[in-house]
């Protein structure tokens, strides 16, 4: 009899009862009965901001998609991918090939600067068509995106969400050690694009890749210049954009490291180049305007982020933006946008739920105050066991940590007043008790249920969280055995920074 995975949400339900018997049994917990219930409203009112951007975000794709803009600018791409087709190392190394190489590397580079993680889902409803228009399947999209960027946040070199928390309470220079991380991150990186490639190789000999490609060939381009409306709403939104240039554009100052950069002059070049770009795809057709606005969204999500600190109440209202204006621009009437954003936010809802319910389980563990007495007594169990016993013990305790507790602020703030003193006695080094949060924290985020973002990845994705476990588990243990051997030089060699 073939052994079935339970429902994502009988999953999470069981866990928190695991969670609730663990408080009657560890020392000094805090027994939950009736908490389990009050639990999953309280993991709802927690994790609020991330559900109403969740369907805020499911909300503005469905209207983006609605309009056709999308379809539009892959089959545009698709067309282009195959003119460069007639140059032999392009057909060698193959466009797919290049296409998963090229967006899995920036955005592997953007979790490890800033730790991009929520920002992915935005992400992921783009590129789950491109990948299945070039004959890939959903797990792909999330591949290039979701994939990389929490291998990318596993393997941080400035992450100021764990590198930087978990050296200030290990009383450590901010991002010393990049020297080691760097290496690590290009090991990681290239483990995790090998993976890629070798799955999207897998998909393609099973579907047959070439035809779809050759039916794009025959499906008509749209060349019908765009009307009033569109233009109009490009005149309104380079107002806006002229406008806050002025207000805010000098207050523009990206963090990278140590290192503060002040660009006042940013908003004004994207402003021109959303304007030129703008106008030469107003003057083609509505549709390539709207994906235009699809684009320069996610460009202003990203500047914003590194420039101005956002979160997701700004990108919120970004997308939010994003669903007038692309509605205005295909000629939707008032109700026509309102009907396609609550279809989008009523087809991702389930997401909202999954999202609920996981954030339970670490009410659970934080109201039952079983946390920090399991903490001790785990590390004081690793005395005695040698230098690399012990800190494969701490890897352990921060992986299986992170499998309930995906925070990885809240976990630095736990965890690292008890593990860098531990290291002081045991003649490890606290840098690697840092670098051991960090791939702890990272690599069990793409499996645990607990995990809000990853849930809603996967329902934006269609995929269901026990096929996602089936196809993902052997490469998670990877790269957990592959952290452990990128822990072990920090010991014996004396390394910049450690």
């Amino acid at each position: 009899m073939k052994l079935k995975v339970p429902n994502t949400y009988v999953i999470i339900f069981f866990v928190i009862l695991l969670c609730a018997v663990a408080t009657w049994l560890v020392p000094g917990g805090k027994p939950q009965t009736w908490q389990i219930f009050s639990a999953l409203y309280e993991g709802f009112s927690q994790q609020a901001g991330i559900i109403a951007f969740v369907l805020v975000v499911g909300g503005a794709f469905w209207v983006v998609n609605s309009t056709k803009a999308v379809d539009d600018g892959i089959f545009r791409f698709i067309r282009k991918a195959r003119e460069l087709e007639r140059y032999a190392l392009v057909r060698k190394a193959g466009v797919g090939n290049i296409v998963i190489i090229a967006v899995m590397l920036l955005f592997g580079l953007f979790g490890a600067v800033f730790g991009m993680s929520e920002e992915t889902i935005a992400f992921v409803a783009v590129m789950i068509p491109l990948a299945k228009s070039l004959g890939y399947d959903e797990f792909v999209g999330v591949f290039m995106v979701y994939l990389a960027a929490h291998v990318g946040f596993a393997g941080a070199m400035l992450n100021p969400f764990t590198i930087g928390i978990a050296q200030e309470m290990a009383s450590l220079p901010l991002f010393s050690g990049i020297e080691y991380r760097i290496f690590c991150w290009v090991i990681l990186m290239t483990v995790a694009i090998i993976f890629v490639l070798w799955y999207a190789s897998g998909v393609r000999k099973k579907s047959l890749l070439d035809q779809p490609l050759a039916e794009v060939e025959n499906v008509p381009e749209e060349s019908r210049r765009a009307g009033l409306r569109p233009w109009i709403c490009f005149v309104l939104i380079t107002l806006s954009l002229v406008l806050f240039s002025v207000c805010y554009g000098a207050g523009c100052v990206i963090n990278i490291g140590q290192n503060s950069f002040a660009t006042p002059w940013l908003l004004w070049v994207l402003t021109f180049l959303f304007v030129v770009f703008s106008v030469l795809s107003l003057l083609k057709s509505a549709k390539l305007y709207i994906l235009n606005l699809l684009i320069f969204t996610i460009v202003f999500m990203v500047a914003g982020v590194m420039g101005y600190g956002w979160y997701l109440s700004e990108i919120c209202a970004l997308f939010m933006a994003l669903a007038i204006a692309a509605g205005f621009s295909a000629d939707y009437s008032a109700d026509d946008i309102a009907k396609n954003f609550m279809e989008g936010a009523k087809d991702i809802f389930s997401a909202a739920l999954v999202i609920g319910f996981a954030a339970g389980i670490i009410v659970i563990l934080r109201e039952g105050e079983v946390i920090d007495t399991m903490l001790a007594s785990l590390a004081g169990s690793l005395n005695g066991s040698g230098r690399v016993g012990a800190l494969g013990g701490m890897y352990g305790i921060q992986t299986f940590i992170n499998l309930f507790i995906p925070s990885a602020s809240a976990k630095a703030a736990v965890t690292m007043p008890i593990m860098a003193p531990f290291s002081d006695m045991i003649g490890l080094s606290r840098q690697a008790a840092v670098l051991a949060f960090q791939f702890g924290d990272g690599f069990t985020n793409m499996i645990t249920p607990c995990s809000g973002v990853l849930m809603a990845v996967l329902s934006v994705a269609r995929i269901p969280y026990e096929k996602w476990v089936r196809y993902i588990w052997k490469f998670i243990l990877f790269l957990v055995v592959l952290g452990f051997i990128l822990l072990v030089p920090t010991v014996f060699f004396s390394l910049p920074g450690f």
